[in-house]
């Protein structure tokens, strides 16, 4: 069964190229988002396996919210960052990452990881 990936990202180039990286890898794309209100209803819906969190979404919000509602529901998640990681919740700082820039190798192997 192929691995279906919910995206969260806020950029619709990078979110575009993540489309394609997971198309490349042979994966589901399950759906994207852009911001924390139209990510939890997805979140709710299921019907995918895994997610690719942007930590930094538009308007400074951040994405924990989400992190929150899929471990709630034991959905493994990355979270994607171009920081070391400071900025990610102190509950959440255990989570995987994938740093940006994206490569498609990183995220290969992020989602590898996830299982």
């Amino acid at each position: 069964m192929t691995m279906r990936v919910l995206l969260v990202e806020d950029e619709p180039l990078i979110a575009m190229m993540l489309e394609d990286f997971l198309d490349a890898l042979e994966k589901g794309h399950a759906g994207t988002a852009d911001s924390v209100e139209a990510a939890l209803p997805m979140v709710e819906a299921g019907g995918f396996d895994a997610a690719i969190l942007d930590v930094n979404l538009r308007g400074g919000e951040k994405s924990f919210a989400i992190a929150d509602a899929l471990a709630a529901r034991d959905i493994p998640f990355v979270f994607a960052t171009g920081g070391g990681g400071d900025e990610i919740a102190p509950e959440h700082r255990e989570r995987p990452r994938l740093a940006k820039p994206f490569t498609m190798d990183n995220v290969e192997k992020a989602l590898a990881d996830l299982g």
